[in-house]
């Protein structure tokens, strides 16, 4: 089992820790309804080090990236991140990733931490064009200061005005006393603030600093299970559930990041799919009665029929309801539709809805 280079602080707070995609990871301090709140309406920072960072680099970075991703790098500049998906050859994904680009020739991946040595294998394995490739993944650390009150806690940290850090920008600066930190808006609450990405020796540094600053405002740790409830609120995919090496991604909704204006891995097939017609959607549901809907509980329709499965689900502690995403087929899936879950042996009835859950 692997450690994050902050794993005796979190020990040191009494985190529960949990395996977590090869790591010790911690998963809550004081419980999630209270983290997640700390999140949506303060400041907490998430210790997020497990995830991959690769480097590419040299003058064939760019049609490297086009290969093997989805979307359109091309029309990224300088300090700007996107995100898209690694495509495998049967129409499937490897993993969702962002993509950072730091010059026309440097940008950076970050890939989940699940994923990282599969997704190693296969950048490599189609780099044809001699691209430089750089695995950064375990000499960095990577902190998710996140909430409405992030930008002005942290604000005295950095010369940088993180006010004008706009979603899905990014800056490389010195942060917290440390130089050369990647300070980026691509945070998965939707609850503002930002990521850091430091050398991990740096990084203990940086927490405490981080913490000092942001006590006037209530600054907390946060686990992973409060992330978890936060993002599936967006109704943001999550690899493992929403996304796997057998779905399609256009019946996942990542038809906006797959563009058909370049080559890459599997877009024929892609196409293809497209042009066929497809036959399961990935949709928002509340429940209208009382339960908690989990991963991979059947989908029912009204004759008890099964129409799909629970990919993520939760009881919503900004909402106070079950809600949950999952494939249904197509005639079920419109906005307002009516579908069951299936919970142990009581099919509970719930309604299609647009994501987000949570709005601001």
């Amino acid at each position: 089992m692997k450690q994050v280079t902050l794993n005796h602080i979190h020990e040191g707070l009494g985190a529960k820790m949990v395996p977590f995609a090869g790591f010790s990871m911690p998963v809550q301090y004081e419980g999630v309804n209270a983290e997640h709140e700390t999140v949506r309406n303060g400041v907490g920072v998430f210790d997020v080090s497990h995830m991959g960072i690769f480097k590419i680099s040299g003058p064939n970075a760019l049609p490297l990236i086009q290969k093997v991703t989805s979307n359109d790098a091309s029309t990224l500049v300088d300090g700007k991140a996107q995100y898209c998906y690694f495509p495998n050859e049967k129409g499937g994904v490897i993993d969702d990733i962002i993509t950072y680009r730091i010059n026309e020739n440097e940008y950076l991946m970050v890939v989940n931490a699940s994923n990282i040595d599969k997704d190693w294998t296969w950048i490599n394995q189609h780099n044809d064009v001699n691209a430089t490739l750089e695995n950064l993944s375990d000499g960095y650390s990577i902190l998710a200061i996140q909430g409405p009150k992030a930008v002005e806690a942290m604000q005295s940290l950095t010369s940088v005005n993180l006010t004008d850090l706009k979603f899905y920008n990014f800056t490389i600066d010195t942060f917290a006393g440390a130089k050369d930190v990647v300070i980026s808006a691509t945070g998965y609450t939707g609850s503002g603030g930002f990521e850091i990405y430091a050398k991990n020796e740096d990084i203990e540094m940086i927490w405490n600093k981080v913490f000092e600053a942001g006590a006037n405002w209530g600054i907390k740790p946060i686990g992973l299970a409060a992330r978890d409830t936060l993002r599936l609120e967006m109704g943001y995919c999550l690899y493992g559930n929403e996304l796997n090496d057998e779905i399609s991604p256009l019946e996942a909704g990542l038809g906006w990041v797959t563009k058909f204006t370049k080559d890459f891995i599997s877009a024929d097939i892609l196409k293809a799919q497209k042009e066929a017609g497809l036959q399961n959607k990935l949709v928002g549901f509340e429940l209208v009665e009382k339960g908690i809907p989990r991963h991979d509980y059947e989908i029912v329709d009204a004759t008890g029929a099964v129409i799909g499965k629970v990919t993520s689900g939760t009881m919503s502690p900004s909402l106070g309801k079950g809600i949950g995403m999952g494939y249904v087929t197509l005639a079920h899936a419109a906005e307002g539709s009516t579908i069951y879950i299936r919970i142990r042996k009581n099919d509970v009835e719930a309604k299609v809805v647009k994501t987000p859950f949570y709005k601001k």
